[in-house]
């Protein structure tokens, strides 16, 4: 598709699934872009809904620094 950015989420967003280790709320959230990659793990709630809402609003901010930054650094 010949894009420059992406992003992806992974997790366990409920209401059931959780692990001790893994507990439901727990998202991994990565975006990428022209020589950076940035991860990060929140933790969220037991509400699937609130946390897909939740998830969706963090990765898109992410992505949205990582254009601005991009575009900072071309000009």
């Amino acid at each position: 598709m010949k894009t420059e950015f992406g992003a992806a989420t992974s997790g366990i967003a409920g209401p059931g699934g959780g692990t001790p280790d893994k507990p439901v709320g727990t998202v991994w959230i990565a975006v990428a872009g022209p020589g950076e990659t940035v991860a990060k793990k929140i933790l969220l709630s037991n509400n699937r809904l609130v946390n897909i809402r939740r998830s969706t609003v963090v990765a898109l901010n992410m992505l949205r620094k990582l254009i601005l930054k991009s575009l900072a650094n071309r000009y």
